[in-house]
Order: structure tokens, then sequence, then C-alpha cells
């Protein structure tokens, strides 16, 4: 059975436009997994930071009441954000609600945009006491921490849509009954596996969801102060394949590291794939170096190198390795 949803559906999900055109290009889904695998793909492969930046403000702030809206989509989503939120308005006092509302505008002037977090079963209290706790982030890491509170909203959403699909689907001789219970399986063996892309699949579904949509390592690059992603920084990827177990810091090595690939950030700042798209990634020592000097020759830096393990148990996970570029400093975060 294909989904029949349209743009203005997947903008009720996630409030980018850029991110909606590219889900009704990728449609239709047979099945829930692979619409979230392709929003997922999506979401941290194909749109930019502008595209964020849209998705979060689409959000009413925290402990708000989402504004009236006419369209589809914002009704839609409004009709949800307060449903996301049902449990912290339900245990909201009015104290609660002015300190929630006082940390939500010191967040907004230190990062610029509101505190996104996936609210669903969460109550007023919870969400304050992590809104404090990320707080003293670096701001490309809660620039991460919020993308990936968007993608949880996001899954619930399509979920949402796709539960709906299946009752009207019910209510039709074509459909048979065993396709709702299918999408009532398919819903909630999905929902807890997000962000991470990992292939592992303790439901047992076929090799094709899977298989990954996208290498297990990428990597991209904010310049912060000129307020947009970075393009042309030459990338490269190597493996530890020395006589040691792992490198030592402050020893200088003539071999022992292997290069898997390099490529060249594009306008978003992203690289080009850098590692064969393969289920499980080698465990072992990894290192990604950025060419920052030739990017910003009166940069501090004439290279930067991030060094990171991945360990066994984590072979089937997805490494991000973003860069943020000040005129004086470099900020990283490695992130699933």
């Amino acid at each position: 059975m294909e989904s029949g949803f349209e743009e203005k559906d997947f903008l009720a999900c996630c409030g980018s436009t850029k991110f909606a055109k590219e889900m009704a290009l990728a449609a239709p889904f047979a099945s829930l997994e692979q619409a979230v695998a392709a929003a997922t793909d999506i979401w941290f492969n194909k749109v930019d930071v502008s595209a964020w930046l849209q998705a979060f403000s689409a959000h009413p702030q925290i402990g708000d009441s989402a504004p009236s809206s006419q369209s589809h989509h914002q009704t839609t989503s409004a009709q949800w954000s307060k449903g996301e939120q049902s449990t912290a308005f339900a245990t909201a006092t009015g104290s609660s609600l002015q300190e929630l509302s006082e940390w939500n505008a010191r967040y907004r002037q230190k990062f610029g945009f509101i505190f996104i977090i996936c609210a669903s079963g969460r109550s007023t209290d919870e969400i304050l006491a992590e809104l404090k706790n990320r707080y003293p982030n670096r701001p490309i890491v809660e620039f991460e921490i919020a993308a990936q509170e968007q993608m949880k909203v996001t899954e619930l959403r399509l979920k949402k849509l796709f539960t709906s699909k299946a009752k009207v689907s019910s209510t039709s001789d074509q459909y048979p009954a065993v396709f709702a219970k299918k999408v009532e399986e398919d819903r909630v063996s999905i929902i807890g596996g997000h962000l991470t892309a990992k292939s592992e699949n303790t439901s047992g579904k076929t090799s094709e969801v899977r298989t990954r949509t996208r290498p297990p390592i990428t990597t991209h690059v904010l310049d912060v102060s000129r307020g947009s992603p970075a393009a042309g920084i030459e990338v490269c990827l190597e493996k530890w394949e020395g006589t040691q177990p792992h490198p030592s810091f402050g020893v200088t090595y003539t071999s022992g590291w292997k290069i898997l690939g390099s490529s060249t950030t594009d306008n978003d700042g992203r690289s080009g794939q850098l590692l064969s798209i393969v289920d499980a990634v080698d465990p072992g020592i990894y290192r990604i170096s950025f060419n920052t000097g030739k990017y910003c020759s009166s940069g501090f830096f004439p290279y930067v190198s991030i060094v990171f393990e991945i360990r066994e148990s984590q072979k089937r996970e997805h490494f991000h390795v973003p860069l943020l570029l000040s005129p004086f400093s470099f900020s990283t975060y490695r992130g699933s």
C-alpha cells in the first residue's frame, strides 16, 4: 500500500518547505519505515542550515499555545503541537510557566532560535530541567541537538499521518484489515529508532529497511564569521592501521594512517562521500581532517584534525562530525 500524501502533509510534519518538497519528490512510501528513512536522509543530508532554522521557527515556543492559522499545514501542525505539549500544560503552574518563559527568552537570546524539544509525554518541570541543562552548550552543539529533537517531532508526526491513513483505509473494502494491522506494527516498531540511522532492526523487517541511505561517517562545516555554510574546504578521512592498537598523543607517525576518502564541501558546507555506504563500518580509530588554512589563510589553524573511535557496539551507528569556524577558533561536536 502506497502513501497518498502531498507536500502540504509533509510540511505539517516539519516546517521546512525544502524538506516538504524533497519528501513529496521521494513519495510515495510503501510503509512508515520507508517514510522515516527518507525523512532522516533528507533532514540530515539534503536540506541546508536555513531549512533547519525555518523548521525551528514553525514551532510555537514551548509553553505557549500555537497561533491560529488558516492554511491546511499550519492548522494541522498547530493541532499536533497542542497535543504534543498536552502533558506540559496539564502539569504546569503559574510559576513554572513564568520560569519557563524567562528561560525560553534567555535561550533564544543566546542561540538565535527557540528551544526545540520533543515535548510529547514530558511535564513542564522535565522540559524546564532539560532547557537549563542544554543552555550552557556551545552553539554548534546545541544546533545539532535541536536538529535531532526536530527529527523526533517529525517522526511522531509521520506516525500520525500514517495512522490517519490506516483509519481511512480500514473503512474501504479495497484495503484488507491485515494492512491496517501491518501499519500499526510498523508505526510501533519504528518510533523508538530515530536519528542514529542504525541498521539494526529488532522487528525482523526486510534488508531493504536496514540498508543505510548515507555513508556511516559524514561532516559539514559552518562559518560563523560569515553566518553561512563553509564551501570549498578540503576534507580527508583516514583510518588507523598502524602496528600499535591506537595512535598516541604527541607522537609523529610516518605511517599507520590509511586514507579512506577525500572530498570538498559544497555550498551547503557538506562534504561529498568519504566512505562507502555499508551497513556496518569497521570498528577502529578514525581521523577526519579539514584544510582550513587554504579556506582562510589568515586563520589561526593551518588545518584541523579530529580523531575518534568507533567501537564494535557502534559499528551500525551513524557518525556526524560537524566543524564550526570562527575568525580565531574552531569548535567540534560528534553526534549521531
